[in-house]
């Protein structure tokens, strides 16, 4: 997302930390995905982003939802979106969200292990349940390998159980890891889901679903391939190792791809300090306030108010809580001149920040403003915080 003159001029008048939105990238990114991918349904990943107008903007573009929990079916329902438009994606689910989802009309469950299929079973008998793959995901930022999914054989057995406690196996969904770098991660997985597809095959169980999952990233600090790019390689993979299922449905569930490059984060330094030989600079921001993904040593660009150009050190950036969680980078090259009050902006962060934030140590959540917002309260439709008010 561009660093408009609007989002600088509101970061100046307005109390930080915020977030700002611009869905006009959103209905772009989901163009470019639904162009990219041969005959896909995007299943949007709600916990991504879970904003209104940006629920309210996906729906209106005919998109599907991959929820994880109760609490996100109602928030779609509330907005008018069909649960038949819902996938409950989350492979670890109380039982009373799957007989609410069930009840409600959603149709599609993920499983990876017998208990779970014995939940479903138990609570939405006949629904249609697809396994998930545990896959490689050292070529991505935010791997997802070590609590979800799991491997070919155990996968089967798993669908075969459904079958047999009256559900029915649907499909196979992995997930390349979160911001993965590798295009070729997409066909690794694709061959190793096609394993399934024809193994089920020949024991009479025809299964119609490929998931997709996530993983297409969002340009931060590292060269990224595009999303025409993975979608060349997924069509390519679905024709080679699947073009013989009859009916296939291809389905997509992006979240940081949709949204990510939707937002950035205004912050404000409000502590500059030494410790020993180390610079410390402390915002209004930080980890349990948006900034939850630095944890892992996620890198967003950052850009600091009028000193794009000026000299930079390497310096420690953190939060303002009273935990040493709350550090958002032990080394980040920063201008030598940061100061108290300097406005930093953290690029391309519309997914994954604001859903993490919370109330630590009194400390509001990050507000979120649409870029409409903004533009009515710099009208003078609302009032403006008076900057000297804030500080």
């Amino acid at each position: 997302m561009e660093l408009t003159p609007l989002i600088r001029r509101a970061a100046q008048v307005l109390e930080t930390p915020f977030l700002v939105l611009d869905n006009a990238y959103v209905r772009e990114n989901y163009l470019r995905l639904k162009n990219s991918i041969n005959n896909v349904e995007i299943f949007y990943a709600v916990k991504a982003n879970s904003h209104p107008s940006i629920l309210e903007t996906l729906r209106d573009l005919g998109s599907s939802f991959d929820v994880a929990s109760k609490g996100e079916i109602v928030k779609l329902m509330d907005l008018g979106i069909p649960t038949k438009r819902m996938s409950f994606g989350n492979t670890i689910k109380k039982e009373k969200d799957i007989k609410f989802a069930w009840e409600n009309g959603v149709e599609y469950f993920a499983v990876d292990a017998e208990m779970e299929v014995e939940k479903i079973a138990r609570n939405a008998p006949g629904a249609k349940v697809y396994g998930r793959l545990a896959m490689s995901s050292n070529d991505s930022d935010w791997p997802l390998s070590g609590k979800f999914g799991t491997d070919v054989d155990h996968l089967i057995h798993i669908l075969k159980y459904a079958k047999r406690k009256g559900l029915v196996p649907y499909g196979v969904s992995f997930h390349v890891g979160s911001q993965s770098y590798n295009k070729y991660k997409w066909k690794e997985a694709i061959l190793t889901a096609s394993e399934v597809f024809e193994k089920l095959h020949k024991e009479k169980i025809n299964l119609k679903l490929l998931n997709l999952g996530g993983g297409i990233p969002v340009q931060h600090t590292k060269p990224v391939p595009s999303v025409e790019e993975i979608g060349e390689v997924i069509n390519e993979a679905v024709n080679e190792y699947l073009g013989w299922v009859k009916g296939l449905r291809i389905i997509s569930e992006p979240g940081r791809s949709m949204v990510g490059n939707a937002g950035i984060i205004a912050s404000r330094v409000i502590l500059r300090s030494k410790k020993g030989t180390q610079t410390w600079v402390f915002l209004d921001a930080g980890v349990f306030h948006g900034l939850m993904e630095t944890i892992e040593n996620f890198r967003y660009e950052v850009i600091v108010e009028g000193k794009e150009d000026t000299k930079k050190m390497t310096m420690t950036l953190a939060g303002p809580t009273c935990d040493s969680v709350d550090t958002i980078y032990d080394e980040i090259e920063l201008p030598i001149n940061i100061d108290y009050n300097d406005i930093v902006y953290f690029i391309n962060t519309g997914a994954y920040t604001s859903e993490y934030a919370t109330y630590f140590n009194g400390i509001e959540p990050i507000k979120v403003y649409t870029i409409e917002e903004l533009e009515h309260m710099l009208q003078g439709e609302f009032s403006p915080i008076n900057e000297n008010s804030l500080y």
